[in-house]
């Protein structure tokens, strides 16, 4: 009795009938299925913080309120992100993304109609943790449907979505909350989950590997949620409590006792969660180190930027978002070209330049003044974007590429785990740097310009207001106009100097990310994770 052979890893008996031959399964298909989704869940990451505002005033909502908005989501995906890889491996991809993209679309429409914070941030919540299911499914989805030879095409385009989306929501959520209204920010999910679901049903594919794990390491998920969910926590309010603080130590020392013990128990689990052999690979491990670093240099940035565009140079949500079109338009344009040069040559030479160029944008960005115009801005924003596009498609094919099929829904949820932390330890520790500048300078700068003695309370209360870049001038009590023309020019002039060291902090980051880029080679497309054998 012979047995049937299998393809790509995938057994027979689950590779489902295909009722439109070169319909369902079809690669270039599948990416448009699969973008759709993850544009979806890319523009919510920043299309909600123009809303939050709106948000505040119609709901009567506290400061504090707003924040758990951003941050309820930001740690239910973080969290998520692995254990939902898992579960794209056990149960296949398809029906993982499906979940997903449902779930989200639904959580989506629930905001919408919701009438108090408290349902609001329960509902973002939701929204994270299917989020966490759709992105890794993505990537599982693309890792098993492409051939090795166009799947970093592939991966530039999607890069390319998550890029454009990620730049892009300022200028939709602050055309639709100026236009419409907050709501409206969450309900254009709907359409954008329906149509991703139609496709999907239609085109997706399951693959499930041979090897595919059939239980799950329920110690390894809680310890790894608990060490995730301890650090990114300590990383959102170590701004607020300070990094000296007992409660940020804290959670620092929960979160690494807690990786420690993940560590150990998954050398000793049937089927662990992460196999620690995944990190044998070095290019995997240098494409994880490598996104951590570059979301770091990005995100980070980014944060000032946007305060730099709108609390300095006086734009509106709309026109900051605008003014970051060069940067988003490069990455556009290099995502998938990098993509194309990958395959052709390797990594290791497209990544290393992206990174140099990374560094040199943000030195660029460091030099920025208080005016500087808007076409000294574009240079830099398009060099940025320039380098992290190739950036994004490197280190995400490092990692997905290198790994085993069987575990390629792991490997997307590492992926995504390693940008959000890489992104919040890059908002807290240059927020941390720019309020280290402003607690140094402000008071000097203070007195020369001879403005008014305050007291330290009132100075600390000025430092937070000019830590993002506003003057601290009272709008229901003004001070004279000559007063409070000194007192922007001191706020601005001690913004810059915070935003100037931030990103050359970044820059340096930037440019260490270019020697971890050395390490990294074409993906292997296969291999056992402790072995190497071969399985597609």
């Amino acid at each position: 009795m012979t047995s049937e052979p299998t393809v790509a890893g995938v057994k027979p008996e689950q590779q489902e009938p295909s009722p439109r031959p070169g319909m369902r399964g079809h690669p270039w298909l599948t990416l448009i299925s699969v973008a759709i989704g993850v544009m979806m869940v890319a523009l919510d990451g920043t299309i909600v913080a123009i809303a939050n505002p709106a948000i505040q005033d119609d709901l009567g909502a506290s400061l504090a309120d707003v924040q758990w908005i951003t941050n309820g989501y930001l740690l239910a995906l973080a969290v998520a992100l692995i254990t939902a890889g898992k579960l794209g491996d056990r149960f296949g991809h398809r029906q993982t993304f499906l979940v997903g993209v449902s779930g989200f679309a639904i959580a989506s429409a629930a905001i919408g109609l919701s009438g108090n914070v408290t349902a609001v941030v329960a509902f973002r919540v939701c929204q994270g943790l299917f989020g966490a299911l759709l992105m890794p499914a993505a990537l599982g989805l693309l890792r098993a449907t492409f051939p090795a030879e166009k799947l970093n095409m592939a991966i530039g385009i999607w890069g390319m979505v998550i890029g454009a989306s990620t730049a892009g929501g300022p200028i939709v959520g602050g055309l639709l909350v100026e236009h419409v209204n907050w709501q409206s920010v969450f309900f254009i999910n709907v359409p954008v989950g329906v149509l991703a679901l139609v496709l999907g049903l239609v085109i997706l594919k399951d693959h499930r590997a041979e090897n595919a794990p059939r239980s799950f390491d329920v110690p390894g998920i809680v310890l790894l949620s608990g060490a995730m969910f301890c650090l990114i926590w300590a990383l959102i309010k170590a701004p607020e409590w300070g990094w000296g603080d007992g409660s940020t130590l804290l959670f620092l020392g929960l979160s690494l006792a807690s990786f420690v013990a993940f560590g150990y128990w998954e050398t000793r689990a049937a089927e662990p969660l992460l196999p620690l052999g995944l990190f044998r690979s070095v290019p995997l491990s240098a494409g994880t180190v490598l996104m951590i670093l570059m979301a770091f240099g990005f995100m980070g940035g980014l944060f000032f930027v946007t305060f730099y565009l709108q609390n300095v140079h006086g734009m509106s949500p709309v026109d900051s978002g605008l003014h970051l079109l060069p940067l988003t338009a490069m990455m556009i344009v290099s995502s998938p070209a990098a993509g194309a040069l990958i395959t052709k040559v390797g990594p290791r030479a497209p990544l290393v330049g992206a990174m140099v160029l990374t560094a040199i944008a943000l030195f660029g960005l460091a030099s920025l003044e208080a005016d500087s115009g808007t076409g000294l801005m574009s240079v830099w924003f398009a060099l940025l974007g320039l380098g992290l596009g190739p950036g994004m498609v490197g280190a995400t094919e490092g990692i997905v590429g290198n790994a085993p099929l069987e575990f390629s829904g792991v490997a997307g949820g590492l992926q995504q785990a390693a940008m959000q932390i890489g992104g919040s330890l890059g908002t807290a520790v240059l927020g941390a740097v720019m309020a280290a500048r402003v607690d140094r300078d402000l008071p000097g700068n203070w007195k020369e310009a001879g403005l008014p003695a305050t007291s330290g309370q009132e100075l600390d209360r000025a430092a937070d207001a000019v830590a993002i870049g506003r003057p601290p001038i009272a709008p229901d009590n003004p001070p004279a106009p000559e007063v409070a023309e000194k007192i922007t020019h001191v706020a601005h002039d001690t913004f810059m100097s915070g935003m100037g060291l931030s990103f050359t902090v970044a820059a340096v980051v930037a440019a260490g990310a270019a020697v971890v880029a050395g390490f990294a080679k074409r993906g292997a497309q296969a291999g056992d994770a402790s072995t190497g054998a071969v399985h597609i």
